[in-house]
């Protein structure tokens, strides 16, 4: 079974600054594997585990930042076989359309039987490149997956938490799954996969994509800071709870 996992740098959250107007500044921001990508990558691993003939591959789509050696090794040190990368700078700050496009003409040059990937990315979580790649690919395609139960050559049997209840699905393969947080813990790599992580393959490669904007990224902001209303109750009676409650709603 061929594997293949979205794999996308994002900027690491504390060397974020946010400027005067809201604007963020990411200048001197290390890139980092999106946290959702990573139980991608787990799962990946996982299922490899008791398919010891599967093969994991990770696909990066981005910029610059792609060309950090760093980044790479730090993606094919968590248990991916090899590494693919579409690097542009016109895919910069790439959308999930674009990003859907671009991953499915690279599955189809490198083939696959199921391609992972994480609910949301850890920038814009737009939670729509794993539903737009399934539908491009016209394979099966399910989202929200917090457990891989079985897998087999054909199909595999996922489980999705609803509000409610806890939903069973079977699913052809080949497929496109979306999992979400909850579906494990990834690991830390150890040294040994750290240096062993240098002697994988990447391939980059390229797409004839022609990037067309059917949305426009005009700016991401931090959300304001809401002043303190420097409200104080003081006491523990009902009249003070009753207070301190209506306080509370007005917030939520």
């Amino acid at each position: 079974m061929k594997i293949l996992v979205g794999c996308k740098l994002v900027p690491e959250d504390q060397d974020i600054k946010v400027n005067n107007d809201g604007s963020l500044d990411t200048s001197k921001a290390s890139p980092k594997i999106s946290q959702f990508d990573l139980n991608a990558i787990e799962a990946a691993v996982e299922i490899k585990k008791n398919n010891a003939e599967s093969t994991i591959c990770a696909v990066s789509i981005g910029g610059k930042s792609l060309d950090n050696v760093k980044s790479r090794k730090d993606m094919l040190s968590r248990g991916p076989d090899e590494l693919v990368i579409v690097s542009d700078e016109k895919y910069e700050n790439i959308l999930p359309h674009q990003t859907a496009k671009i991953f499915a003409e690279t599955a189809k040059n490198v083939g696959f039987d199921l391609i992972l990937c994480g609910d949301g990315s850890g920038d814009i979580y737009a939670q729509q490149t794993g539903v737009r790649l399934g539908a491009i690919l016209n394979v099966s395609v399910v989202n929200s997956v917090s457990k891989i139960v079985s897998v087999e050559e054909d199909k595999l049997v996922v489980e999705r938490a609803l509000e409610n209840e806890i939903e069973v699905l079977e699913v052809s393969l080949p497929a496109v799954i979306s999992v979400s947080a909850d579906i494990n813990q990834p690991s830390i790599p150890g040294m040994k996969a750290i240096i062993g992580a240098g002697k994988k393959p990447v391939n980059t490669m390229s797409s004839e994509e022609d990037n067309q904007d059917l949305v426009e990224l005009v700016d991401i902001k931090a959300p304001k800071k809401k002043e303190r209303q420097h409200i104080i109750i003081e006491g523990d009676s009902d009249d003070k709870i009753s207070e301190f409650v209506s306080h509370l709603r007005k917030i939520i």
